[in-house]
């Protein structure tokens, strides 16, 4: 019965602070959502829908990713098969720029408004540097999308050339909430992810932040990610779901159950009313096409379409599909200018 009360207590009060007032909720908020039970999902997800059509409108956000530079890396995040410290079977591959060219045509064509440039690294050097800026002029050059990146930890000054070359948005996870950090990566910092994001932000790049959920955390630190993001309010979130690779040190561990994966997604929501909320990895493991579904109609408004960086992801025509079937209509690149 206590339980139940709970449950009720949250919902109600979510539905008055964040759907009629716009306030996100607070951490032991976002904590008591993550404790309701399986028999208040449904309306848990109801609810965040509802705050995300109030706060967003029906369009969902499209994006597509490709790795620039595939494979070994120096640093040790745990659930990520592109170290180099790991006998996991991704190696290092860089991509040249006909071929992101060709790729950032792909990903237009499916009516996306981003294009996301990744490179597996601690943070970029010179030659980063200088192919992700002919690779962006070559983009720019030929495809009508907005070009983000995703290049690691960087300084003041390879921020201010971001901004120059174009870069519409920069990809920094916290990845997990800074209680948690220390068990998820050793060869660098929570604040030194922290910063990099402050130092974004400050630039006028629009940040995209997220993190992984389902890495052997609690529910208290699954809630501290969550606020913690609130706090440092970025544009965009990426929630990500731990999908478990060989030879990785978080490779052992189950996928977490649909349920509490689609809970996240409705806490996510509740925590950040405002913020473009972006299924990403993970989610066809853990969700399938009935929990996909379920995602958008409980919070979610934007999805990576296509493969990952090194797994599989769903048919973009099978994304595309269900977002004409539930009438969400894909952001149009001159709604996003």
């Amino acid at each position: 019965m206590t339980t139940q009360v709970t449950d009720h207590d949250i919902l109600a009060t979510a539905r008055e602070q964040v759907l009629e007032r716009g306030e996100p909720l607070r951490y032991e908020q976002i904590l008591a959502v993550l404790q309701t039970s399986d028999a208040d999902l449904e309306g848990l997800l109801a609810l965040a829908h509802e705050v995300r059509m109030r706060y967003q409108g029906p369009e969902v956000e499209v994006e597509g990713i490709v790795s620039l530079k595939t494979g070994g890396c120096p640093e040790d995040c745990h659930f990520c098969s592109q170290s180099g410290q790991f006998t996991s079977p991704v190696r290092s591959v860089w991509l040249n720029i006909p071929e992101l060219v060709r790729a950032a045509k792909q990903t237009a064509a499916t009516g996306a408004s981003e294009f996301c440039i990744v490179a597996a690294v601690r943070g970029p050097d010179e030659r980063l540097m200088e192919q992700l800026r002919e690779g962006v002029a070559a983009i720019r050059a030929a495809v009508d999308i907005h070009v983000a990146a995703s290049i690691g930890m960087l300084t003041q000054e390879q921020v201010d050339d971001l901004v120059d070359m174009g870069i519409h948005r920069y990809n920094h996870n916290l990845e997990a909430g800074r209680s948690y950090f220390p068990h998820v990566v050793t060869t660098h910092t929570w604040d030194e992810r922290w910063d990099t994001c402050l130092m974004v932000k400050a630039s006028g790049m629009e940040l995209c932040c997220g993190g992984l959920v389902g890495m052997g955390e609690t529910l208290e630190q699954r809630a501290e990610l969550a606020a913690q993001l609130a706090e440092l309010e970025p544009h965009e979130v990426p929630l990500n779901f731990l999908n478990p690779r060989p030879g990785t040190p978080f490779g052992d561990l189950e996928p977490m159950s649909a349920n509490d994966a689609l809970r996240t997604i409705a806490a996510f929501r509740l925590a950040l009313p405002r913020t473009i909320l972006r299924y990403a990895g993970g989610r066809e493991l853990t969700l399938g096409d009935l929990g996909t579904r379920d995602g958008l109609l409980g919070g979610i408004n934007a999805v990576i379409v296509g493969n990952y960086l090194t797994t599989l992801g769903r048919d973009p025509r099978e994304d595309l599909a269900l977002l004409q079937e539930l009438n969400m209509p894909i952001k149009a690149l001159n709604e996003t200018l």
